[in-house]
């Protein structure tokens, strides 16, 4: 069963139609009223995008043959989650090969994922061997119950977030925990670059979040914001891979944010969140 897709036309955030403006020569909108961003002409639906060639060349360069570095995002990822959380029952949306999962059932938590991608699940399945569920995630999740919901860099590509947030509200037990990570166009990488900020994306990303139109999304799809944070791109890099890079962006950084550290409050390349859900009847 495939979503419904059609250009937005209305804004995803505050409901205003007819009020947003051209961004970025007419790549993205932007809502005149709340500030929420979004892609003028978004490519075709996930379940057409995410086939085995955007995982080895279009989206990233060989994501199958680059464990050590999938695995050392994963265990970032997870040490942030922990902070907060305690080993429970799991369920990742858009989990992609599976090494988040991989991680999570490692240090004791009970996980499962819901993945769009045929090769992505294949490949989580039967070389990781993590259990899997191929289709949307707005489809399977209700008829699952978790105690946290995680989605890193999926809710950008979603067809609605709304309605894909209505149905991580509807997962979770009382009181459950969401996980979120997406990129920042308000981040001074965004600024910065432009056309060239590389989670434009249009093809594939949809929506674009800040700090504070993320925030009010959850605050009116029936959560609670607990933490949230940014992070440079580097955070996620190998020791290694940041030595090599050093004199690139993390000079950048360094004049965006005037400090050497990795995390910042808005700047940052890529946006954390970790919510709670709220009480009963408190959705928008």
């Amino acid at each position: 069963m495939k979503l419904k897709h059609d250009a937005p036309t209305t804004c995803a955030l505050c409901g205003r139609d007819d009020r947003s403006r051209p961004a970025l020569d007419g790549v993205l909108r932007r809502c005149a009223d709340c500030g929420f961003v979004w892609t003028a002409e978004p490519g075709p639906p996930p379940d057409e995008l995410y086939d085995e060639a955007y995982y080895l060349t279009d989206g990233y360069q060989d994501y199958f043959a680059s464990s050590r570095q999938r695995r050392f995002e994963a265990g970032r990822r997870l040490r942030w989650l922990s902070s907060i959380t305690r080993p429970s029952v799991l369920v990742e949306a858009g989990c992609a090969g599976g090494y988040f999962l991989e991680a999570a059932r490692n240090a004791g938590y009970t996980a499962t994922g819901i993945e769009v991608s045929h090769a992505a699940t294949t490949y989580a399945t039967q070389h990781l061997g993590v259990p899997v569920r191929h289709g949307y995630f707005e489809h399977i999740a209700p008829t699952l119950h978790a105690d946290i919901v995680c989605a890193f860099h999926v809710l950008e590509h979603v067809d609605n977030p709304r309605t894909f947030l209505h149905a991580a509200r509807h997962t979770l037990t009382p009181g459950g925990w969401l996980a979120l990570e997406v990129p920042n166009i308000a981040s001074a990488a965004a600024t910065r670059l432009g056309h060239h900020w590389p989670a434009v994306a249009p093809r594939y990303h949809r929506w674009h979040f800040t700090p504070d139109t993320l925030r009010r999304m959850l605050r009116e799809t029936g959560f609670e914001v607990v933490a949230h944070d940014t992070v440079f791109s580097r955070f996620y890099w190998r020791p290694l891979a940041r030595i090599r890079h050093a004199r690139g962006l993390l000079v950048a950084d360094l004049a965006a944010s005037r400090s050497p550290r990795i995390r910042h409050p808005h700047l940052g390349d890529l946006l954390r969140v970790l919510a709670r859900r709220g009480p009963a009847g408190v959705t928008g």
